[in-house]
């Protein structure tokens, strides 16, 4: 059913506005997969038009939506859909902001897309989130920027797989500038802005973009990212029987199999519980498992058979985390490929204050869920190719961090659009903890 309200459409003034179809049920998301192999990333592939919706009612600002050719995490041909956001008046449209959402759910319902074309009649929590979201963005489009969404976790909602968020995240900016709908000019710069999963995406664009889209990395001026996944191995130890976090780690591992395309192949290694609850997560959102009782001090030995005690145990897993692990993407070599743009990154520490201890071995502190070890050591990192802003909110968590975060990171990204040199305090940051990859087992 269609729920008909008065709004406003760029194209016909005021009208009848019905609420968007399910993503699955709308043919503006589907593409023919074989006929995708000889489209390059970026391609638009389709496009339609339609007023910006923030909690399912429609504004003034024009939202054009792009489905494009991307890439998955096993490297096939995809089809995604990006919204490109324009205010009504608009004198310069050389600034651009890719903004990552940190929508984090295995839900294709729940991407940014559907909120932003009407969502449901009465918007769910998830779809909440996208529409607070706004409050991130909303200088940048009041200043005349245009602000581009992509659904960074493509049409299957594969949560967690981090070089496919940055893929996904590039190509959409490839798509933008390849509409003709809309208009950017050849001259534009875009900067790149994330928190917790939307930060995923924004170091896996910044990290992959000189290899996986090198003409979109000459149009980049920075990153600003916070609260960042950094060794997916470590976190799932960090949140292993927390209070608030616990059932993330499941989350994860349903994202990780889809994205992989092994969920066969790692429901073997899980007992009848970790079987029912790997199940009933498939469709799930953060909003639906984070603090929940049932997921509560949830580890990993209630989920798998007693034959793998620890993750590190099961090759099958080693192996694709190991693939996701920041700093490592599109080089053989180093810490970062060459010719990555200026990044601010922001950290909290104080993951106490949302039930997850920090005093686990190898692990120590964090916001709750990320790992500020982890960060330092990735940002050292980049030291040596980049100008790195880092700071590190000792007393905060993941939440509250975000607080302090927005604002810096707002004031970094005006900076670099204003030409002004980034700055660096890389000879301030604390040694971290190691990033190696995680030993295979026999």
């Amino acid at each position: 059913m269609t729920t008909p309200s008065m709004g406003w459409y760029p194209d016909q003034g005021f009208g009848p506005v019905v609420a968007a179809a399910l993503p699955k049920f709308d043919p503006f998301y589907k593409y023919d997969a074989a006929k995708l192999a000889d489209k390059s990333p970026g391609t638009v592939l389709r496009s339609r038009r339609l007023p910006y919706h923030v909690a399912g009612l429609p504004t003034p600002f024009t939202a054009t939506q792009l489905l494009y050719r991307s890439t998955s995490q096993t490297g096939n041909p995809t089809a995604n859909v990006t919204s490109v956001i324009q205010p009504p008046f608009q004198p310069d449209k050389t600034k651009v902001l890719s903004y990552q959402s940190f929508y984090d759910s295995l839900n294709q319902n729940d991407e940014p897309s559907f909120a932003i074309a009407g969502g449901r009649p009465i918007p769910t929590l998830p779809e909440l989130v996208n529409t607070a979201e706004l409050a991130v963005f909303a200088p940048f489009l009041a200043e005349g920027y245009t602000v581009v969404v992509a659904d960074i976790e493509g049409q299957r909602a594969d949560f967690a797989a981090g070089p496919e968020y940055g893929m996904n995240t590039l190509d959409s900016i490839r798509a933008a500038f390849g509409s003709k709908q809309v208009g950017l000019p050849g001259e534009a710069k875009v900067a790149l802005l994330g928190y917790s999963g939307g930060a995923l995406a924004t170091e896996w664009a910044a990290e992959l973009a000189p290899t996986y889209a090198p003409e979109v990395n000459k149009r980049l001026i920075g990153a600003a990212m916070g609260g960042l996944l950094v060794h997916p191995a470590h976190n799932l130890h960090y949140v292993d029987g927390s209070r608030n976090w616990a059932g993330v780690m499941l989350m994860a591992l349903v994202g990780i199999a889809r994205a992989f395309e092994k969920q066969d192949e790692f429901r073997k290694y899980l007992n009848a519980e970790g079987t029912k609850l790997f199940d009933a997560m498939q469709s799930k959102s953060i909003v639906d498992v984070l603090g929940k009782r049932e997921y509560s001090g949830l580890t990993w030995a209630q989920l798998v058979e007693p034959a793998y005690p620890s993750p590190e145990s099961i090759p099958l897993y080693v192996e694709c985390v190991n693939k996701l692990i920041m700093g490592t993407g599109g080089i053989s070599e180093g810490p970062a490929a060459p010719g990555i743009v200026p990044l601010f990154i922001g950290q909290g520490a104080n993951g106490e204050l949302e039930g997850t201890p920090g005093d686990k071995p190898h692990i120590g502190p964090g916001d709750g869920v990320m790992i500020a070890g982890d960060v330092r050591t990735l940002a050292r990192g980049y030291c040596e190719r980049t100008p790195v802003w880092y700071e590190e909110y000792e007393d905060f968590s993941h939440f509250s961090s975000l607080v302090l975060w927005l604002p810096h990171a707002i004031a970094w990204v005006r900076q670099r659009f204003a030409g002004e040199p980034a700055p660096q305090n890389c000879s301030t940051i604390e040694p971290g903890n190691s990033l190696d990859p995680t030993p295979v087992p026999a």
